[in-house]
């Protein structure tokens, strides 16, 4: 016997969607090291905060520094109060990214923020060239 709805026989199978099996997906996301979920998330606001700061292809389409400055703002917040958790080793080129990212900030403002003032430096301290 089954535990699933009998289907009929007339009705087509691409008509109706297939729900997403949220059972598997949670037994899947369990199964991933918290390190490697922070990092992840880390690397997308890194990602995102780079082409917001117009450092992708076709840059200046993308540019929205309010936009980066909040992602890069994110992005401090997670990797200091990260930091001890996932270690050095994962640490290290996370806030070498960071402060990449803060001076390429610093450097596309039209008006620079004054230093300790920058998007996340309120976590990082302020960042110098």
């Amino acid at each position: 016997m089954s535990d699933q709805t009998p289907q009929r026989p007339d009705a087509p199978e691409a008509a109706a969607p297939s729900s997403p099996d949220f059972d598997a997906m949670t037994r899947d996301i369990a199964e991933v090291p918290a390190v490697e979920v922070i990092t992840t998330v880390a690397v997308h606001l890194m990602s995102s905060a780079a082409v917001n700061l117009g450092l992708a292809e076709d840059g200046a389409a993308h540019k929205d520094l309010d936009e980066a400055r909040k992602l890069i703002q994110a992005l401090a917040g997670l990797v200091t109060a990260s930091a001890t958790e996932i270690g050095s080793y994962h640490a290290a080129p996370l806030r070498d990214g960071l402060k990449s990212l803060q001076l390429a900030f610093r450097e596309a403002s039209v008006v620079p923020d004054e230093p300790g003032q920058g998007p996340g430096e309120k976590f990082t301290g302020p960042v110098y060239g």
